[in-house]
């Protein structure tokens, strides 16, 4: 085990919140993750699994929630996952907008199918209220040691919130309820550094760094935008440079909480990469799990890859 200030981790590679759903490995696509790669992996052997991002109640954002699809209504899937998620630019772009079926039912359904893996569970919310709420709820329904972690995902681009004018007060009222370590996910397109001073402030355990880049594509024939909330975050290989910033300045400035760093990571030299830029960790996001509509069924080979760097990675320490 490894002991990231309280955070106890299997090895130091995790995984992104969102590609993987709820942590389940099969069941409905739309519900429990968007890689088909998820089939061929045990997640049991990451270093922690976050689950995707859950509030109080179940929200659509700009995808859906449905789960049944017949073969008649599958155009209509397509089309509602094209307007939140498209590749762009050596990256990928997406706009789900928190889609999530809702913390309560996550515990009910997900919760106990999982209990095997190491898990990290990211929490949204719009207030202090809510992330306390989220808080008290996770406090009742996990034991002690059911979770590494609970992640705060106070920098998301996709739900059209300034999250700005709440971080302080969160982090000041949800963080000492909480039972678990908190992790605080950073956005370099928020004060990143200053939120990283408040995390230390308040008794944050962790910081995840970086949450995705806000970004825009326009479709070339019509100017209209490819994303149905017009901006999306950019994730994968795009980023990997912002993120090696990111860590890099938070060092720099002084920064001693534990960093778990993600942005492009697809090699174990990105991983040693991130370490000497001052990463703890590191978390393997869309690079990894998201890949051409083509390519599918090579997954069982894209799969290989991953289970390979998971084994480079469980000798590794940064410094």
């Amino acid at each position: 085990m490894i002991d990231l200030n309280g955070i106890q981790l299997r090895n130091r590679l995790v995984t992104s919140s969102s590609l993987l759903g709820y942590g389940a490995p099969k069941g409905r696509f739309a519900i429990t993750g968007l890689s088909p790669l998820v089939n061929f992996v045990d997640l049991r052997r990451f270093g922690a699994v976050t689950v995707r991002t859950v509030t109080e109640q179940p929200r659509e954002g700009h995808f859906t929630l449905r789960e049944s699809w017949g073969l008649t209504s599958l155009p209509e899937f397509f089309r509602l996952y094209r307007g939140a998620l498209q590749e762009a630019d050596g990256g990928w772009l997406n706009a789900f907008g928190w889609s999530n079926i809702g913390i309560e039912r996550y515990f009910d359904e997900y919760f106990p199918r999982t209990s095997e893996q190491n898990r990290i569970l990211s929490l949204g919310g719009f207030s202090a209220d809510e992330f306390s709420s989220l808080v008290e709820t996770v406090n009742r329904r996990a034991k002690p040691g059911e979770l590494a972690a609970v992640e705060f995902n106070v920098s998301c681009h996709n739900v059209n919130f300034d999250f700005s004018a709440i971080i302080e007060e969160v982090l000041r009222r949800a963080v000492p309820a909480s039972r678990f370590p908190v992790i605080l996910k950073l956005s370099p397109d928020f004060d990143y550094l200053e939120h990283a001073r408040l995390a230390e402030a308040t008794g944050v355990a962790a910081i995840s760094a970086i949450n995705t880049v806000k970004g825009l594509r326009l479709d070339p024939a019509t100017g209209a935008p490819l994303l149905k909330n017009r901006y999306g975050g950019l994730s994968g290989r795009a980023i990997k440079p912002i993120g090696l910033r990111v860590v890099s300045e938070l060092r720099e400035a002084g920064i001693k909480l534990p960093i778990v760093a993600g942005g492009g990571v697809r090699t174990f030299d990105d991983v040693r990469e991130y370490g000497w830029a001052g990463a703890d960790a590191c978390s393997l996001g869309s690079e990894a799990w998201l890949k051409r509509i083509w390519s599918l069924p090579f997954a069982p080979l894209h799969a290989l890859h991953i289970r390979r760097l998971i084994g480079q990675v469980e000798g590794w320490s940064p410094r």
